[in-house]
């Protein structure tokens, strides 16, 4: 970890607004289940700060992308339900026993090896089925359904425990693929043996009770994220990022700034570079479109993002307060990641999960 005092940038993590998300979550689908995504190191946050929050939260159901997330999770949570979305790698199944992970199974090989593993052991181990209902990338396609359906003894030999699909547009609630998702998942469901049923993640907890069924499966939205890309943001803000004022100096017409001079300055101006980069997850499409905020003012990012450095225009800014050592929010109040993630050309998962090591991690609230 970087020392205090030395760090050019700091990330300060809400977990107490996790815990709050989470519970909003709850609220928002009562009927349900809610499990907590953690993958990716819980979207780049720390799992092993985030996981015991969840806990703590009331979560018991949790799914991470692969085995060696799921591995690090147990031994952070002994008791809690694990699956794998990514499923088990061929020759690894012992591993999932071991360790009480429960597979996503994603299609009729897996399931087969799934199968045979746990009739050779004689213990009917837990594990979940994926069904592709539009989204063409994990899960069965509708073939394999259709193999399954007609024979469903391919499903004996284990506990078929949660029957999950995923969204493809959930985030734009008008969009007509939804309700073609879910037709396809109840019809799915009415071929199949009795399991949980899961189908909402984030955005789709958002869609309606019709989407909720026995679980939901939460990821961007604990972190923060706006589920639905028509409403108001209503989760709360979980990361704060404030980058140090390393210089200022003085500029003027026709000065540029930065690589490639992609800026030339108007008139006279201030500039501020301050210590965040692409180095840092700090996207480099930020470059002349982005901005921080220094005591309630926006300052735009002007010139290319460069490797450890950006450059600010504080024109507007107090001379007092824009000064070497004085901190701009680059995500913050002012600021949400989601609108960071617009100005960037991307979406706030991506730059979520690029936030860099190099940030001195500050954890707030959850005791």
């Amino acid at each position: 970890m970087p020392h205090d005092d030395l760090s050019g940038a700091i990330l300060t993590i809400g977990l107490d607004a996790i815990s709050a998300n989470y519970k909003l979550l709850c609220k928002q689908a009562p009927g349900a289940t809610t499990a907590g995504v953690v993958k990716a190191n819980a979207y780049g946050l720390g799992v092993d700060k985030v996981a015991p929050v969840l806990f703590d939260a009331g979560c018991r159901v949790f799914f991470v992308a692969s085995a060696d997330e799921g591995i690090q999770l147990r031994e952070l949570l002994p008791d809690v339900e694990i699956n794998i979305l990514n499923g088990a790698p061929a020759g690894h199944e012992a591993l999932f026993r071991e360790y009480r992970l429960i597979p996503v199974l994603n299609n009729l090989e897996a399931v087969g090896l799934w199968r045979a593993f746990c009739i050779a052991q004689n213990q009917p181990l837990p594990a979940a089925l994926h069904l592709d209902t539009g989204m063409a990338r994990l899960g069965l396609p509708p073939d394999e359904l259709d193999r399954l359906a007609e024979d469903p003894d391919q499903l004996k030999g284990f506990e078929l425990r949660t029957i999950l699909s995923h969204l493809a547009c959930a985030s734009d609630a008008e969009h007509p693929l939804n309700q073609e998702q879910l037709a396809a998942f109840k019809n799915a469901l009415s071929r199949l043996p009795s399991a949980t049923a899961s189908f909402a993640a984030s955005s789709g907890i958002f869609l309606g009770p019709q989407y909720h069924f026995d679980l939901v499966r939460p990821g961007a939205a604990l972190y923060g994220l706006c589920p639905l890309t028509s409403v108001p943001n209503p989760m709360a803000q979980v990361v704060r990022l404030q980058g140090k004022i390393l210089q200022v100096r003085d500029v003027d017409t026709p000065q540029t700034v930065g690589y490639g001079a992609t800026h030339r300055v108007a008139g006279p101006s201030r500039i501020a570079t301050v210590a965040a980069g692409y180095a840092d997850g700090f996207l480099r499409s930020l470059g002349n479109s982005g901005c921080g905020y220094l005591g309630g003012v926006r300052t735009p990012i002007v010139g290319r993002v460069s490797m450890d450095l950006i450059t600010l225009d504080v024109t507007d800014v107090s001379p007092k307060q824009a000064r070497t050592g004085e901190l701009v929010d680059l995500i913050g109040p002012d600021n949400p990641l989601d609108q960071v993630a617009i100005d960037a050309d991307t979406i706030g998962y991506e730059l979520l999960t690029s936030l860099g090591a190099r940030y001195r991690r500050t954890y707030v609230g959850a005791g």
